[in-house]
Order: structure tokens, then C-alpha cells, then sequence
């Protein structure tokens, strides 16, 4: 099957979209599957306000439509409700082509941590943008009852996976530190709530890995953190298994890739009991999930590493895509038959 995906997010962003639909690539190729990614690149673009590491594509539909139809594909799926994703959309309302689409990102809560815009108001034009689509995916039954509470149709599952070859075990002696060391890892922005996590009173170090429009804020605010900045490929994964714990102080995220992989490198979780965390960690063994941050933290520092790697071990992103090829192609069979 010839599969198109269209997407805002792609490389060089950092980010849990771009590492699922990279992976995804990679094993719908394993599979058979002749794939190609229709991204921004090479196209002009425009930096989002408030958020400049990441661009909106200016008028990319005439482009766009043109790569599609030499393609042509056997399905479409449109990843995001960016620029990119609208003019997917259009094009194959226009050409009465069947598609997905995929809710990754819980922009309501996103829009509403930077400006007083109602949650109903978001989530209306997200509806919109999402009931045309013959399937929207999402990546935790946490999330598909949540938007089918906001009256969303035609929601189904695609999980997430880890590469367990790459996020692995490894020396906790990287970081010379004193112990225990507690680490958030990701973006640095508003919504992702990391002066929660910084404000908590806990023994040893505090680390933050990654960079964002917040960074600066909170180095000035919390000037005790290390903050590394962005990190990538072994570096990353050598910064993220030298923690004691991983600490996940969002409440917006819809997954959060990251926490499988820091069960993955044999680092428990503490977070918040909310969307994500509670699909991901199994509380007690990978991590604790409480409404007390800091009682949380405390007492994951005692979770057995192996059972968190073991939990781990249990995603793999081959299983993610074949959920992710089973939500296209009954859709497709429906689209030929008629």
C-alpha cells in the first residue's frame, strides 16, 4: 500500500511527533509498505508566535497538491492540524479522497497556558477540522474517551513505542552530581508545567534536558537546576539513564513518549495521575502517579530499575504500526468498494 502522511512536524524538530512518525516510516517500510513524508522542508515558512522553534509552512496547498497526486496514494493520514495538515485536508475534500488524522497534541490546554481562550471554543474548531476524517487517531483510550466526551467521532487507538536498543541501562556515573538526581527531559515551554517540578523540595539534584520559550524564566527562577539545553542521540540517552527518577509535571500531554523511554533506560516515573502518565506507567512498579508531585518523586526513588525496563520492553513500535495500518485500511477497502 502507497501511504502519504502530511505533516507540520518534522526534522530538524525535537519533538514526541517527529520521533512517532520517523519510527512509523521505518516500520511501515519493514512491512511492505511504500511510505513517503510530506513535511515543510523545502518550503517557506514562518515561525509560530510565542513558540519560534516551531514554523508554520506559508500557502503550501498548490505545492502540496501536486506532490500527492504524483504520488498517488492509496491512503492518506494528515498528522497535524498545522498549515500543512489544513491544506491536506482541503486537498482531499476537494479530490473526495478518503483520510485520517491523527490528535497528538492537546492544544486546547496548549492555547489556554498562553492566552484566555476558551477550552469549548479550541476543541470546536479541532472538531471541525477532525469530522471529515474517517478515522482520528490517538494515542491512549484515555485520550479517545475524552474526545468522544467532546463529541468527536470515529476515534480509535494508535499507541506509541520505544527503541529499547537505543534506551538502555547505562552508567549513573555520567552525571557527577549529588544523588538522588531528579530530571524532566523535553520541551521547556508554559504548558509543560516544569516550575511544578521545580518548586518541589527533594533532596540531591534537579536536571532539566531540553530548551523552549520558558528556559530563561526559569533559570532565573530556580537557579539551583542545571539546565543542559538541548541534548541528542547517545548524549541524550546517557543524560536521561543517569537519573534517579524521571519527573513528568505536565498535565496536557496526550502520551509522552519520554516516559517509556526513561522505563526503557531502568528510570521510574513520577508524575501526575491525568491523560498519558496513567496509560503509560504501571503505578507502584514504573513509576508512582499521585496529586502530590513531591510524594510522588520520593517514592519512586525506590522502584526497581529492571521492572521499569521490564514494563518497557512490553511497547515495541513495530506493534504501534501495524494499530496504525489496521485504523487505515478498513477505511480503505470501503473507499474502493464504493
Amino acid at each position: 500500500m502507497k501511504i502519504a502522511i502530511v505533516t507540520d512536524a518534522w526534522h530538524p524538530q525535537t519533538n514526541g511527533v517527529v520521533t512517532t512518525l520517523t519510527q512509523t516510516a521505518r516500520c511501515l517500510a519493514e512491512l511492505g509498505h511504500e511510505v513517503r513524508v510530506f513535511g515543510p522542508d523545502g518550503l517557506r515558512s514562518v515561525p509560530l508566535p510565542t513558540y519560534s522553534e516551531i514554523r508554520l509552512v506559508v500557502r503550501p496547498r498548490r505545492r502540496l497538491r501536486r506532490r500527492l497526486l504524483e504520488f498517488q496514494p492509496d491512503a492518506v493520514h494528515v498528522a497535524t492540524e498545522g498549515s500543512m495538515g489544513f491544506a491536506a485536508r482541503r486537498i482531499c475534500l476537494r479530490l473526495t479522497w478518503p483520510f485520517t488524522t491523527s490528535y497528538d497534541t492537546r492544544y486546547p490546554q496548549y492555547v489556554r497556558a498562553r492566552f484566555p481562550v476558551p477550552l469549548s471554543f479550541t476543541y470546536a474548531l479541532l472538531r471541525r477540522f477532525h469530522s471529515p476524517s474517517r478515522c482520528t487517531m490517538v494515542p491512549t483510550q484515555f485520550m479517545r474517551r475524552e474526545l468522544e466526551a467532546r463529541s468527536f467521532d470515529h476515534v480509535a487507538v494508535w499507541s506509541r513505542g520505544v527503541d529499547t536498543d537505543m534506551f538502555r541501562p547505562r552508567e549513573k556515573s555520567f552525571l557527577a552530581a549529588p544523588r538522588p538526581v531528579f530530571m524532566y527531559m523535553g520541551r521547556v515551554a508554559p504548558e509543560k508545567n516544569i516550575g511544578s517540578f521545580l518548586s518541589l523540595e527533594l533532596p540531591g539534584s534537579k536536571y532539566v534536558v531540553g530548551d523552549g520559550p520558558s528556559r530563561k524564566t526559569l533559570e532565573q527562577r530556580f537557579p539551583r537546576t542545571r539546565f543542559t539545553g538541548y541534548k541528542h542521540g547517545d548524549e541524550l540517552v546517557a543524560h536521561l539513564a543517569a537519573a534517579d527518577v524521571f519527573v513528568f509535571p505536565s498535565r496536557t500531554d496526550t502520551f509522552g513518549l519520554v516516559l517509556l523511554e526513561a522505563m526503557a533506560c531502568g528510570v521510574p516515573v513520577a508524575a501526575y495521575p491525568v491523560a498519558g502518565p496513567a496509560d503509560v506507567v504501571r503505578q507502584g512498579f514504573s513509576g508512582y502517579l499521585d496529586e502530590d508531585l513531591q510524594r510522588a518523586a520520593l517514592r519512586a526513588i525506590d522502584l526497581d530499575p529492571g521492572t521499569c525496563r521490564e514494563e518497557a520492553l512490553k511497547r515495541s513500535w513495530m506493534a504501534a504500526t501495524e494499530q496504525f495500518v489496521s485504523n487505515l485500511r478498513p477505511r480503505m477497502r470501503l473507499s474502493l468498494a464504493a
